[in-house]
This record gives structure tokens, sequence and C-alpha cells, in this order.
């Protein structure tokens, strides 16, 4: 039975990889045309690069927002160990966390990162 169900779950892998080679293959274009890939203005040339540049600010807040939400996720799992850990170790630990994160945040906001000037 669980021989049966390891062959069943290669083949299903190794079609999965075969269907997606394919589609890979498929989708490819042969050639590059200068007309294609230039950006559309109702038949006229371009005049300037369709593609504005992307503001690093927004980047940077968004890498902002990931550090401290997964460090927020670090966090719950601290609530549970309350009942079973002694309160002055997890009082401890607990302050040298969010102190951690406090520093965090104030050298973000001291090197600026956390104003919207452009």
């Amino acid at each position: 039975m669980i021989l049966m169900l390891m062959y069943t779950s290669i083949m299903i892998l190794l079609l999965t990889i075969f269907i997606m080679m394919l589609a890979s293959l498929i989708s490819k274009k042969t050639f590059m045309d200068r007309e294609k890939s230039s950006p559309f203005e109702c038949g006229f040339d371009p005049k300037s690069s369709a593609r504005l540049p992307f503001s690093l600010q927004f980047f940077l807040i968004a890498v902002i927002f990931l550090i401290f939400d997964v460090e927020i996720t670090l966090l719950f799992p601290m609530i549970l160990t309350l009942k079973i850990s002694n309160i002055m170790n997890f009082l401890l630990i607990s302050l040298i966390f969010i102190f951690i994160l406090l520093m965090g945040l104030y050298h973000e906001w001291n090197q600026g990162a956390l104003n919207w000037t452009i």
C-alpha cells in the first residue's frame, strides 16, 4: 500500500514537472520585434520612456513593514509561554525583545527612513 502511494506521488510529481516544462517551452516568444516591444501610443513614436522610475521609498517602507510584521509574529508564542514559565524570566525576555524592537524603530526614524519627503 505504501509502495503504491509512493509510486503514485512520484508519477504525479513527474507529470507536473513535464507539464510545467512544456508550458514554458510553448509560451516563449521565438523572436523579438522592435514594434511589439515598444510601448504603443496611438501609432505615434513614443516621446519618452513608458517606464517611470520606481521610488525607493515605497520599497523601503515595505521592507520595514515586513521586518516589524515578522517580529510581531514572534511575540505571539511568548504569550503562550507565560503559563509555563517563571514570571520574572518572562518579563525579562519580553522587555529585552521589545527593547530591541524599539531600538530598531528608533534607528529607522533617526536615519530618516520613515519620512515621506521626497
